[in-house]
């Protein structure tokens, strides 16, 4: 079964204890807190995937820079309408939903070849990071939308290419591919997170950030069987997959998330730091976006 059984096993059992209530949604915008309209910046219709499900839209910005085969792939199946109609097949509470299997039991894959690990990518001082800790020597922040870990800068001139190791954190949103035991067997099943799971950081390939719709997520029929399975529970279904770049331009949502170059990004890390203390965390700080058209 292309699914994270390990993971799933104990954290059934722990998502009782885990059960609480859901963060409670962010104050309403005050003058201090407005964001500039030079402050956002716009997703590539590109790479923005488009995923309508019975439960509403969800938008997920794909990051060809963090694992550019599985982004493709995930281009190709979606133009294909490989996606359009597939269950979410497996969901479980307080830890992420799993879709993208035509059998719809965790089995079934598409018939293109499997695609090997990405786990950890290449950062080149070029690419956009925005740091917003240093434990222990590493840098955290964000590529993009994307929550990300690697290494410092100053490793760069200690590098035959000028690049550095970086890897996805698993943060609410974040868009992982499935596998077998075996690493390099990801093929067209994903998950995206409903909370965050640090557990599978660098053991399952990252691929996309949800930019839109992460309470569509949330909302997701929850499997009544093992491992999230859905059992005699009626599933959730993807709708209709594209790329915003494919769809007619009157059905083409455009995204915008705050920039984070911009200042207001570093009064968020500032707030959210003030707010968690020796909790904090890249997972604490959600980057605001606005959604337009569609």
């Amino acid at each position: 079964m292309r699914s994270l059984l390990a993971i799933a096993a104990t954290l059934l059992a722990a998502s009782a204890a885990a059960a609480q209530e859901a963060p409670p949604a962010p104050p309403p915008p005050t003058p201090e807190t407005t964001i500039a309209e030079t402050d956002w910046r716009a997703v590539p219709p590109a790479n923005l995937l488009v995923i309508d499900t019975t439960k509403g839209r969800i938008l997920v910005e794909l990051l060809p820079e963090v694992a550019p085969q599985h982004v493709e792939r995930i281009r190709l199946l979606a133009r294909a309408g490989f996606y359009d109609g597939l269950a979410w097949h497996r969901v479980i509470d307080w830890f992420m939903a799993q879709t993208g299997d035509p059998l719809g039991n965790g089995e079934g894959q598409s018939f293109h070849p499997d695609l090997a690990a990405e786990f950890t990518f290449r950062r080149d001082p070029s690419m956009p990071f925005a740091a917003v800790a240093e434990p222990q020597g590493a840098r955290v922040g964000f590529l993009q939308s994307l929550p990300v870990q690697t290494q410092p800068d100053s490793a760069f001139a200690q590098t035959g290419d000028g690049k550095v190791h970086g890897w996805g954190l698993y943060c609410p949103g974040v868009a992982g591919m499935a596998r077998d035991e075996d690493p390099d067997t990801a093929n067209s099943q994903f998950f995206i997170m409903r909370q965050a799971y640090p557990a599978l950081d660098k053991r399952y390939t990252v691929w996309g950030m949800t930019v839109g719709g992460l309470e569509v997520v949330r909302a997701l029929q929850v499997g009544d069987g093992d491992n999230g399975m859905m059992a005699q529970a009626a599933p959730d279904r993807m709708t209709r997959v594209r790329l915003a770049a494919d769809l007619p331009e009157a059905e083409r949502p455009s995204v915008q998330v705050l920039s984070t170059a911009s200042a207001r990004f570093r009064a968020l890390v500032d707030e959210a730091r003030a707010a968690k203390a020796a909790d904090f965390s890249v997972c604490d700080v959600a980057l605001p976006t606005q959604v337009a058209g569609g």
